[in-house]
């Protein structure tokens, strides 16, 4: 097998969700920002985080600097189980297992029911990341009582899906019904139905 070409990027190309390959290793971009100060040249002000360690990095280039793309493959796969410290997934296609360490996609998978099929980033043939949906649907465990006769105020109470994602909902959820929540940030979007799993 031949060495992949990466694709080179101009700073001012960047966009965050980015993964840029920098020193050998995986950097996500978190922050994009185009800065014209009044003195001095216009910059691109970039930071970014390492994929496995979290570790942040900031940089500041001219828009004609060239940064290295990663080159990444997208695969729909299936959450089956826990192993250790590893989430297991299944290849929708060819039935292969994938383990992705818990340091790499615990957060992403609050938003993940078991048997969900979802898109994984391979590099190099390895597991890297989940690519959540903008929205999923999830089953409410638990939620706090509403105050009597208070089901109209905008007032949010707690609850607890089924993942153990904890998200604010509004007077009227109750515990056992199905809620559709914005991945992004975590909050609730509207009441659903379980015909509405993807």
């Amino acid at each position: 097998m031949g060495t992949v070409e990466m694709p080179t990027i101009k700073a001012n190309q960047v966009r965050k969700g980015n993964v840029l390959l920098l020193d050998g290793a995986l950097w996500v971009v978190t922050e994009y920002e185009f800065r014209k100060p009044g003195k001095g040249g216009s910059f691109n002000q970039i930071k970014c985080k390492h994929h496995q360690t979290g570790q942040q990095k900031s940089m500041r280039m001219t828009s004609d600097e060239t940064l290295e793309r990663a080159h990444l493959d997208r695969r729909k796969a299936t959450f089956s189980y826990m192993e250790g410290e590893s989430y297991v997934f299944m290849d929708d296609e060819n039935f292969e297992q994938y383990f992705l360490g818990a340091e790499l996609v615990s957060e992403s998978m609050k938003y993940v029911r078991e048997n969900q099929s979802v898109s994984l980033t391979f590099f190099n043939d390895t597991a890297i990341s989940i690519d959540l949906p903008a929205a999923v649907i999830l089953l409410v465990k638990e939620a706090e009582a509403s105050v009597k006769g208070d089901t109209v105020t905008s007032e949010k109470k707690g609850s607890v899906c089924e993942t153990g994602l904890e998200v604010k909902v509004p007077g009227y959820i109750t515990a056992g019904e199905y809620i559709k929540i914005n991945t992004e940030n975590g909050e609730f979007l509207s009441r659903a139905k379980e015909e509405d799993l993807n």
